[in-house]
């Protein structure tokens, strides 16, 4: 975890001084778009180690001078990449392994040049140090200033030209933009390209009149050249950033300014800009909450959102200091409404990386991933507020699955000295990246149940004080969900026992990652504290009862323990108060009657002995797991054998299980089947009101071995239910069209079509109707069944 950093004593800036550090930098360039070509210079201010030799990064980078103070300097430059004598390096290759061993190597080799600064600078040794320059400069104000170690600072100037723009740097048509992945900075300007080395930046770029140049901070002036032709834009970032967070875009822009925010503004080219109106309009909102949300103003005074097109572009959101450039293909207009959850939630997070990732950078590379965490802990508050609490605990319930599905090795282990070291950053793009941001999140999410909400909230600060992060639970937290990999998976079943009014409920627990994984992740991380294993983790998880007379939450399965074992749940529900309701005066043979369904009249329990009508493991989601949920055959559906067998049926389910299991095998009831659906996932379905709740449930009901009529007539009561979240509706109507098959006569189809057609269907024309979009979740419904 992150520590609070603890005041240098002489020593240890002694110590530090062993390598250069950058104390402020300034960048001037000139671009020229048409012959795309970028040439100038960078100046920075550099404590110089006791060696006198500066080592900065410069990659694709043709250095033309280097001066020291003014003074001509030597410098050397060692290219990172070098060509390979293919021959030699791959004669020992004979097969698919030893080419992947080979090609492995190579990678490796040339992550471990890339991080030694290549571009050395022989500086001479001044006489006098900065701190007795100031002491003479002022002599009273020095006696109170605590003693400064002597510092040898000097101003180094490099003249370059950028000699290969295809990394780094990228030109389009009349398009120039930076992209900051990992170690990509060195490749447009010299720097010390380190996370740990940040200054502040003044930054000049000249470009030819029509083109507006973007980059970090605020823009000071700008400057129109005597002739008319080019403009220099003048931009100071006053906040320490590293140098990956220096961006730069170049293009004929448009410029819209937010309405409700002086800090923010929008830039487009020309085409896109009602798109752009259109898209944005709701994003001061975002700003406003997060602001509130941290109790604290955005750290670098403005922010800028820039959208150029999908062609050019490395990746879809590039985040710098005050400054994230996107793709045009998030931007939408007032016609289009299948993009809107997405594109805001992919702008408030471009936001929440603005705090927790470019202006807060992690003390040490173990901490990374909880940047990651807060980034997205941060962006899961702003759907909470403004797209609501279904869509947030939707989203996160899905994440979380991903999660278990691909936490299976040492490449997801959230501590770098654990799994990341190998990596060199790469971890942290693509879809193991995408993955660790999600585990992050779970994490702090179980974190924050543990605090309490507003504990949490001061985390960085007071969280030892107030969290009480000493307690046993929280000492074995993190060695488990940080410095180890997989996830816990607990597979469930359970009975009701009569004679004792309890549930029996039977665990197995496991873990997604294999015993190699687990082993060589402990085996690198030195620091972790479990060495037994990431089968379980600490905690109690709470098993929810849902019984005739309510809900009751029982938190009594350890999340760690035997393979085995086997629990005992006191019910509350007397049977004795709750009888099985008789069909009423005038019933139809069938079991229904003309005011309505007489279903609603019947006891829907599983079993006429029980007093069960469901139960859920971690409701609340406490917990980063695999759950699956094993119904025992006595608690299987008796409802599917009322609906399917009229009164025949009726009779047979007031008999014990096990005559109905007999007279089914003998077959005095046609249809009846033993093996039919779990009428507590029905009623799950049907009466829980969380979405968690009633996606599992769908996910069971599809996965059933043998489906029935009263699974698909359940799925399709959901889907017609406009009250219901659209996301899970979406979810049964695929589950529908998974069920058509020649067993249930393909009456899922059916559902769907009728259901499509009296919701898009016109009769008059015989063609569907136009798209409606009052009604933004029906349209979102209708529009997967097209």
């Amino acid at each position: 975890m992150a520590k609070p950093r603890k005041p240098k004593t002489n020593e240890d800036q002694r110590a530090d001084n062993s390598e250069a550090v950058v104390r402020h930098q300034k960048l001037c360039l000139n671009i020229d778009m048409d012959k795309r070509h970028v040439y100038g210079y960078t100046e920075l201010e550099i404590v110089v180690p006791d060696n006198g030799v500066v080592g900065l990064h410069a990659d694709n980078l043709a250095i033309e001078r280097v001066t020291v103070d003014g003074e001509p300097a030597l410098f050397e430059v060692f290219p990172h990449y070098q060509a390979l004598d293919s021959e030699n390096r791959w004669c020992g290759v004979s097969s698919a392994t030893s080419a992947a061993d080979a090609a492995g190597s190579v990678y490796l080799s040339s992550l471990e040049r890339e991080l030694v600064p290549n571009l050395l600078i022989m500086c001479s040794k001044s006489i006098k140090s900065v701190s007795e320059e100031q002491g003479q400069q002022n002599s009273e104000s020095r006696l109170h200033l605590p003693e400064e170690p002597d510092q040898n600072v000097k101003l180094v100037r490099v003249d370059y030209w950028v000699e290969k723009a295809d990394t780094g740097i990228h030109f389009g048509d009349n398009i120039l933009h930076t992209d900051n992945q990992i170690r990509r900075a060195r490749c447009w300007f010299p720097c010390l390209d380190d996370s740990s080395q940040r200054c502040c930046y003044d930054l000049e770029y000249t470009v030819a009149n029509n083109f507006v140049a973007v980059s970090n901070g605020k823009l000071l002036y700008q400057v129109l050249s005597k002739d008319g032709l080019c403009k220099t834009y003048v931009y100071g970032l006053n906040v320490p950033v590293a140098a990956r967070w220096i961006s730069l875009a170049v293009a004929p822009f448009e410029v819209f300014p937010d309405c409700y925010s002086g800090l923010l503004s929008y830039m487009c080219l020309p085409a896109y800009l009602s798109k752009l109106r259109h898209t944005v309009g709701f994003f001061h909102s975002a700003f406003s909450h997060y602001e509130e949300y941290l109790s604290a103003s955005f750290p670098f005074g403005s922010y800028t959102q820039v959208f150029i097109f999908p062609e050019v572009t490395i990746s879809s959101t590039s985040s710098g200091a005050s400054l994230t450039i996107l793709s045009t293909q998030v931007l939408y207009d007032e016609k289009v409404i299948d993009q809107i959850i997405e594109t805001r939630i992919k702008l408030a997070f471009a936001l929440a990386r603005q705090w927790f990732g470019v202006y807060i950078t992690p003390e040490e590379p173990n901490d990374e991933w909880l940047l990651d965490g807060l980034a997205e802990f941060l962006s899961d508050s702003f759907i909470k507020r403004f797209l609501g609490n279904n869509e947030a605990r939707y989203r996160r319930f899905k994440a979380n699955c991903a999660v278990c599905r691909a936490d299976d090795s040492g490449a997801t282990a959230l501590s770098y000295s654990a799994s990341s070291k190998d990596l060199y950053g790469t971890q942290c793009i693509g879809l193991f990246g995408k993955i660790r941001s999600w585990k992050s999140v779970a994490v702090l999410q179980m974190l924050e149940k543990q605090m309490g909400p507003e504990s949490f909230r001061k985390f960085r600060h007071y969280a030892n004080k107030i969290g009480n992060l000493e307690r046993p639970f929280l000492k074995e937290f993190f060695p488990r969900w940080v410095g180890s990999c997989g996830c816990p998976v607990l597979r469930m079943g359970y009975s009701y026992s009569k004679r004792k009014n309890m549930v029996e409920l039977a665990v197995m627990r496991g873990c997604t990652a294999t015993s190699d994984s687990i082993a060589t992740v402990a085996n690198g991380n030195h620091d972790s504290e479990n060495k037994e294993g990431a089968a379980g983790c600490p905690g109690m998880m709470s098993i929810r009862v849902h019984e005739l007379d309510g809900m009751y939450d029982h938190p009594i399965l350890p999340m760690a323990g035997e393979p085995w074992q086997l629990l005992e749940i006191q019910c509350h529900s007397k049977l004795a108060a709750k009888r099985f309701q008789k069909p009423k005066k005038g019933s139809k043979p069938d079991g229904s009657d003309d005011n309505g369904d007489a279903m609603s009249t019947l006891d829907l329990r599983p079993n006429a002995d029980s007093p069960l009508l469901w139960l859920r493991a971690d409701p609340e989601m406490e917990y980063l797991a695999e759950i699956n949920f094993n119904q025992p055959v006595q608690m299987w559906n008796l409802q599917s054998t009322i609906l399917e067998n009229g009164v025949a049926g009726l009779l047979c389910s007031v008999l014990d299980m096990g005559v109905l299991a007999e007279t089914c095998e003998v077959g005095i009831v046609p249809g009846c089947n033993s093996t039919g659906v779990l009428l507590n996932q029905i009623n799950q379905l049907e009466k829980d009101k969380d979405v968690v709740a009633q996606a599992q449930a769908i996910s069971m009901l599809e996965a059933m071995p043998q489906l029935s009529f009263s699974v698909v007539n359940a799925l399709n009561n959901f889907l017609t239910d406009a009250q219901v979240f659209w996301r899970v509706r979406i979810e049964a109507a695929f589950a529908l069209a998974h069920t058509a098959t020649e067993e249930t006569d393909w009456a899922g189809l059916l559902h769907l079509i009728k259901f499509y057609k009296s919701r898009r269907f016109d009769a008059n024309i015989g063609l569907p109707k136009p798209n409606d979009f009052h009604d933004f979740p029906e349209y979102f419904v209708l529009e997967v069944m097209q």
